[in-house]
């Protein structure tokens, strides 16, 4: 292999064809959205047809699950989405007797200033390849690693979040196998004496993510671990090429990979889940727990889209009482939707296998969106050998209980007990506390747009205490403004949450003054809406630095948007639509009442909907009814 600089290398022989793929990677081509830029790597060019033919087994199980059981979620029967209120499981049930069982390792990356072992930045979406390589990221010759401290005080974190016990010395090993993303030939990780282990985490049906109350478990968490992640590798079909006489051989497709160093390096935390769980909705309810309480801790953003969250499963079947089954892992699943999905397909084919007679294979399996099954990768016989030994170059983490005290001491309120207090203190509904603790937490890619370089102003829980500190009178109000409108805002204008978007003592001033009357609830409205587009034109022209200086109120007074709550004031506009409905001002004194909300919604609307609507019926009941009794 041939280094050009730190940052680019090309290698001089091609990588084999589909016979040889990295030990947790699938050989199906990748799909990107643009062409390699002149930074991206050649290291391979192979060539032969691309995807994964169907395996038989998969051929006959998927004509099973298209004709029978479905393990996909099934649409409600208006033809929509799945109904997300429904206690009934969206995936079906193994035949009598049968259960799975299912332990999910996941994969987060540290969200840090720098990587694990070297200086350079972690990367994200918009990196140029191979801009943020270090010599040692490239494996050059007589470069060492250095641990980041802060990185490692983050992963403790997480161990603590999750109740595990963080060992006082933990140490570093080296795990081999060659692939062109791995340039040193090994991968630094803690297989004998992991930073933590024996956790657990509780998955409480009214977390709104499992079927059933009989569902919830209590998952053990076996380890969590330190590594370093590898480098990306991207697969391009490039057409095609003659391979020496186009007129004897004929055409083949090839295809290229790319490879961006960029993320190799970067600090992971291995988390193994123990073999609790038995259903999709399990698993799924557990990758999102543990997402949320990532984030809580800042120890990782936990986005699946993004590949800063990767899952691996391992599922096996057996008839309930007897022992556990042969198991399958399925690598490299990137969204809690496709993991559920892969797990529901592979226990269905299991068992299918299983009742035909045949016998599960101990194998790594894949997942195929397109085709919503799993295939097979490779089998126990062809597993590597990964060669662990001790990594001579870093010495042993030792961490003292008073250090453990002092991070324990930073830890956030956690989730489960900020859910209890904020049910407690402000009186909310369990369903109202999940979708605010969900709020801006999107990991099926969203696609919204997030404004780089904010520190914080993320968390809609923190912005809903500080818009009821701001002087409001109902809490139950404030929930229902930023779940309702703020976020209806938001979601017209395809923007991510923060709180810069719609500051929260604005937000305050503006319920306040609904609640006051001063300004109708309809106004208030339309007017978040317009300051939610405002800012999103904003942030289309790169123009964020602008400071709102005068209140919403004296905002409201210069448009005229004030509420009009006085006689003086809606009288003559009563009059007006009276005037320009004599006709049906006739009807209603000729004895049809019912003509009176036609009359009233035409002063409603006249008014721009600044009319306070008690006040507008009272003096319009007295105008058309008084005069019809003097007549």
């Amino acid at each position: 292999m041939l280094f050009a600089s730190s940052s680019r290398f090309l290698s001089s022989n091609p990588l084999p064809a589909s016979g040889r793929t990295h030990p947790g990677r699938s050989a199906k081509t990748r799909s990107v959205h643009s062409l390699p830029t002149t930074r991206n790597l050649v290291v391979s060019s192979r060539s032969g047809g691309v995807g994964v033919p169907p395996h038989p087994i998969l051929a006959a199980s998927a004509s099973r699950f298209s004709t029978q059981s479905n393990p996909l979620p099934a649409k409600n029967k208006s033809g929509g989405k799945p109904n997300k209120e429904s206690n009934a499981s969206k995936y079906p049930s193994l035949p009598q007797g049968w259960q799975a069982v299912i332990g999910v390792e996941c994969h987060a990356q540290i969200k840090d200033a720098h990587k694990l072992f070297s200086g350079a930045s972690p990367p994200h979406a918009l990196s140029p390849p191979n801009t943020l390589v270090t010599p040692f990221d490239a494996s050059h010759p007589g470069t060492l690693p250095r641990l980041n401290r802060s990185a490692l005080r983050k992963a403790v974190k997480a161990s603590l979040a999750l109740g595990c016990h963080v060992r006082e010395k933990s140490t570093f090993d080296r795990k081999h196998y060659f692939y062109a993303d791995l340039p040193a030939g090994y991968q630094i990780t803690q297989k004998y004496a992991p930073l933590a282990h024996s956790g657990k985490l509780h998955l409480s049906f009214e977390e709104g993510n499992l079927p059933r109350p009989e569902d919830e478990v209590t998952v053990e968490i076996l380890q969590l671990q330190l590594e370093q992640d590898t480098a990306k590798s991207t697969h391009f079909e490039t057409g095609t090429e003659s391979a020496t006489d186009v007129h004897s051989i004929g055409k083949r497709v090839t295809s290229k990979t790319y490879v961006d160093l960029n993320r190799a390096g970067t600090g992971l935390m291995e988390i193994v889940s123990g073999a609790q769980m038995r259903t999709p909705e399990q698993a799924g309810a557990y990758v999102r727990k543990l997402q949320e309480l990532l984030r809580c801790v800042g120890a990782s953003d936990g986005n699946m889209q993004e590949g800063s969250l990767r899952c691996d499963v391992n599922v096996s079947v057996n008839r309930v009482g007897e022992g556990f089954g042969t198991r399958c892992e399925v690598k490299n699943l990137n969204s809690v939707r496709f993991m559920m999905n892969a797990i529901a397909y592979e226990s269905h084919r299991q068992v299918k296998l299983l009742e035909e007679g045949g016998k599960v294979e101990q194998e790594t399996r894949g997942y195929d969106e397109a085709r919503q099954a799993t295939f097979k990768m490779r089998g126990k016989e062809d597993s590597p050998d990964y060669r662990y030994m001790p990594d001579p170059n870093l010495a042993p983490i030792r961490i003292t209980k008073d250090e453990l005290e002092r991070i324990r001491e930073t830890l956030p309120e956690l989730p489960d007990a900020k859910r209890s207090r904020l049910k407690e203190q402000y009186g909310l509904t369990t369903r109202d506390v999940n979708v605010l603790m969900r709020v801006g937490q999107e990991d099926e890619g969203s696609g919204r747009v997030v404004v780089v370089g904010k520190e914080g102003g993320n968390d809609a829980v923190e912005y809903f205490e500080k818009v009821v500190r701001g002087k409001v009178k109902d809490a139950q109000t404030c929930m229902n403004w930023i779940i309702n409108e703020l976020m209806k805002g938001l979601n017209a204008e395809n923007l991510a949450f923060s709180e810069d978007h719609f500051p929260p003592d604005r937000m305050a001033q503006l319920v306040s003054l609904v609640e006051e009357g001063t300004v109708t609830g309809t106004t208030a409205k339309r007017f978040l809406a317009e300051q939610i587009k405002a800012r999103s034109e904003m942030i289309r022209n790169g123009d964020l630095e602008e400071e709102i200086k005068i209140s919403v109120l004296e905002t409201l007074r210069q448009r005229n948007l004030l509420a009009l709550r006085t006689y003086e004031e809606l009288e003559p506009l009563c009059r007006n639509v009276m005037s320009q409905l004599e006709q049906e001002v006739r009807l209603y004194r000729s004895g049809k009442v019912k003509l009176f909300g036609k009359i009233f919604g035409e002063a409603v609307k006249i008014s721009n909907a600044r009319a306070d609507v008690q006040v507008l019926d009272r003096i319009l009941r007295e105008l058309l009814d008084g005069e019809r009794d003097s007549k």
